[in-house]
This record gives C-alpha cells, structure tokens and sequence, in this order.
C-alpha cells in the first residue's frame, strides 16, 4: 500500500465476469486518492469479451489473449497460471479480486494464493451441491471460496451457504450483486442516448428479426457443458414444437459459438420459419433484446440475475440452479431439458394471462444496483485494518 493507496489488481476472462466486474472497477475508479485500479484479462472467451471492455470503457493494463481454438480445461488452467502468477509478481498488489466460477477465477484465486496475497471473490457463495453440475463451474467457486479472504456475498442466500461450509462471518458481506449495476447503468444509456429505434432497425437489417409488439419473442440462449450431447438435442425438440405450435411466435436463438452447441442447434432448427438463429450479440443489443422479450429460455446464471428487472419471466434449463432466489421467488422456473417440460411451460406462460403476470412482476431478489459501491467501500475499510 505505497502511498497509503490500496493496490487492487482485477483479474477475469470471460464477457459475464466483465459485465459484472464493471461496476467495481468503475467505483474503484472513482476513488483515486483511496485505489491504485490494475486490470488483467485472461482473454478466454476473446470473441465475447472484447466488445464489453469497449462498451464499459474498461482499458486492461494486461491482456494474456491465452484463447485458441479447441482449448481443453487443461490447457486453459495451465496458460492462465503461468500468465497470471507472472502478472502477479510484476505487479504485487494488495488486493486480488476475482469474480464468479470461470476457469479464470480459480486459477487466478490459485495464483494469489501461491504468493501469498489476499483475494476477494464477488459473487460468492453460489451453490449447487453437485460438482458436475454446472460443470466445472461448481468446483471452481467452492475452491476459489477455500482460498479467498474476503467473500462478497450477492444474497442472504449465498452467506448461508458459505456459513454453512464454515467460512467467518466476519468475512461474508452480503452486498447485491453487480449485474444488476451494469444493467441499469446499461438501461440509463439506452434510455438517455434514444437507443431503442436503432437497436430495432439494426435487429431487422442484419438479422431480418422484427421487434415489434405484435408478435411475442422468445429469447433464448444456451451454453452449458453439461447440457452438449442430448441435452442440446432435447432443447431443440422442444423448440421445434414451440415454433409448430405458436405461428404468432418467434424464437430468436444467439447461438453460442461452442460447436457442441453450433451443430446440433443448426441441423435441427435451421429450418423453422419463426425462428431465427442469429450469431452471438454484444452486450448493448442484447440487453435490448431481452428488454423486447416476451420469455426467456436460458440455461445462463447472469440472465436469470438480469431478467426480473426488466419484468421478463425466465424457463430456466437446467435441472439444478446455484440461484434459487429467483425460482423461489417466482421470476424464474427450472424447466432442465426435457422437451415435455420446456413445451409445458412455454405454452403456459403463452396463454395463462395471470400465471405470466405474476413472474413478470416480481421484485428483483438479487440486488439495488449499489453493489460496486458496497464492495469497494468494505474492501476499503478491510485492507486499511
């Protein structure tokens, strides 16, 4: 802490950990006198990242650009520590903050650790209880919760899943969690710049997708390991009776560019009229996008976190969910991958009027928008101790 400024050095690689590291990094900013800010990006997804460091103004001090192509979980860990503990000894921060279940954030966890400098990992605490599902997500956190410092809890929730490992509570902070900053910080743009009619034209000319009132969309979106195979094809089956039965209705799939996700998508769905398989978007036009939506499929943590603030009931894809919060609550329902399921479901919330209404209209349960704020302020407090 040269100059009594706190040195935090950010590590992630992945688009949802830089959406959600924004904020924190943004309210770290603001804070000159109080914070020396380093960013170091593992570039594990390059494709999906770069696009949101743009659009959140995020410039890394350190790009690893460790992706390539066909990258097994091996080879990924391996070239993250390498890169990372070299970052690490160059830098010596105070402070290392990781966010959420990526392979990025074990392995910089595991680097910190190794030299002996104190971690902070946002968004902890999500569970599952079962270490293949997600996979390897599940492993990630609760390894990452062993070796960090400071456990920056999104919910009640979370802080009673980490008190019940056993963790201080005196080192649990239940702060919101800041998907939620970066969205509305991302709806107030939209909003105040007159976005909307752009981002509508834009959806029609590059991907013949009109957003328009009269006709519901279905957003989708599916990424999940343990989902490739079977799972994928079932998701598919399903989608085809939705789209038969619902002419009213289109589907608009960003297709993840896996392609344990590109194959089986495209052979069974490429030929459905009302839907449309469109490449994976940038952050800003697919807030928008899930703004225009009607229901939302996902097998995604984030958008289960984003949906209930834009009133957007959510068919989650999985069979289990680290954030109950949102199924308790009502704003979203585990569907996993069954096609008499999903179809079930989707066709419910097509025509039961008051079963919609109440999962559109429920209180967002994972944050105020003010988490970034909250983290940066106990991290301050914390390392001046």
């Amino acid at each position: 802490m040269g100059n009594n400024k706190i040195t935090v050095l950010f590590v992630f690689g992945t688009r949802p950990e830089a959406i959600k590291m924004a904020p924190v990094i943004q309210a770290c900013e603001r804070y000159p006198d109080r914070f020396d800010t380093r960013i170091c990006v593992t570039a594990q997804h390059r494709e999906m990242l770069d696009q949101v460091l743009e659009f959140f103004d995020i410039h890394p001090h350190y790009d690893l650009d460790i992706m390539t192509k066909k990258q097994s979980l091996p080879d990924l860990t391996a070239l993250a520590l390498t890169g990372i503990t070299g970052v690490m000894e160059r830098e010596a921060p105070d402070v290392v903050c990781v966010q959420g279940d990526t392979t990025t954030t074990l392995v910089a966890a595991q680097a910190a650790f190794y030299l002996k400098i104190p971690i902070a990992h946002i968004e902890a605490g999500l569970r599952t209880n079962n270490k293949y599902s997600p996979f390897p997500e599940e492993i990630n956190r609760r390894l990452t919760s062993v070796m960090s410092d400071f456990h920056f809890a999104p919910t009640e929730g979370a802080k009673e899943n980490l008190l019940a490992e056993g963790f201080e509570a005196s080192s649990i902070f239940v702060t919101g969690n800041t998907v939620i900053d970066a969205l509305e910080w991302a709806l107030i743009k939209q909003n105040s710049t007159g976005l909307h009619e752009k981002w509508r034209a834009w959806f029609l000319s590059e991907h013949g997708v009109s957003l328009t009132n009269h006709v519901k969309t279905i957003l989708v979106t599916g990424h999940r390991r343990e989902s490739f195979g079977e799972g994928f094809q079932r998701i598919c089956q399903a989608l085809q009776i939705v789209a038969r039965d619902n002419h009213d209705v289109r589907i608009v799939y960003p297709v993840h560019l896996n392609p344990h996700v590109q194959e089986p998508v495209y052979s069974l769905l490429g030929n459905m009229e009302n839907i449309h398989l469109i490449p994976p978007l940038d952050y800003e036009p697919f807030i928008f996008l899930m703004s225009q939506s009607h229901i939302i499929l996902t097998d995604s943590g984030g958008i289960q976190e984003e949906a209930p603030t834009l009133g957007v009931p959510v068919l989650v894809m999985r069979d289990t969910s680290e954030r109950p919060e949102g199924i308790a609550a009502g704003s979203a329902r585990l569907v996993g991958t069954n096609v008499e399921t999903i179809v079930t479901e989707t066709r419910r919330l097509l025509t039961d009027r008051d079963a919609y209404q109440r999962m559109a209209n429920v209180v967002n349960p994972y944050g105020d928008g003010k988490a970034g704020e909250r983290i940066v302020n106990i991290l301050s407090q914390q390392m001046r101790r």
